[in-house]
């Protein structure tokens, strides 16, 4: 069993994003939620934007390292109360991993959208070169305590710092 608990907290060290681990972390946290324990922290901005994208028409879907579990226990139990009915759909490292393409491509899909009709916000930039590399339309959140971003990156993607500056009418289909 220690053998167990090393190897959990040896990956969880590394940020390691394996789907196994992120879902072992979703089966602990549900008793947490459920109790109040634990509550998903949201940036203030993120509830009224995404209302206001929903009211315009738009689809919003949450890509996450986090297990689909973990994102829905997230989102019930936020801060800002119960967000799911905000988002049409989840998906998590089973899709595959957000770094490569494919992943972008697959998502596209199963939602019957192309490409192209689709903004995927990430505060990643490895992410954001696979999802341009797929033919999404990419923007990166910019927020404190994020990885700083180089010069290079700068000047290739838009960036924003809150979802209130992203004014969306129908984004796609």
């Amino acid at each position: 069993m220690q053998n167990v608990v090393d190897n959990v907290l040896w990956q969880m060290s590394l940020d390691r994003k394996t789907t196994a681990l992120k879902q072992l972390q979703g089966h602990m946290w549900r008793t947490a939620y459920a109790s109040g324990q634990l509550q998903g922290e949201i940036y203030s901005d993120v509830a009224p934007a995404i209302r206001k994208w929903r009211e315009a028409g738009n689809r919003v879907y949450i890509y996450s390292s986090g297990s689909v579990e973990a994102q829905k226990l997230l989102f019930r139990y936020s801060t800002e109360g119960n967000l799911l009915e905000l988002f049409d759909g989840h998906f998590d490292t089973q899709t595959g991993q957000k770094v490569e393409s494919e992943s972008y491509r697959k998502i596209a899909q199963v939602i019957g959208c192309s490409v192209n009709n689709i903004l995927f916000l990430t505060d990643v930039t490895k992410e954001a070169k696979a999802a341009e590399e797929a033919g999404v339309n990419v923007m990166v959140v910019v927020r404190p305590g994020n990885i700083e971003l180089t010069e290079e990156e700068r000047a290739h993607y838009a960036q924003i710092s809150s979802f209130s500056e992203l004014a969306l009418s129908a984004y796609g289909s």
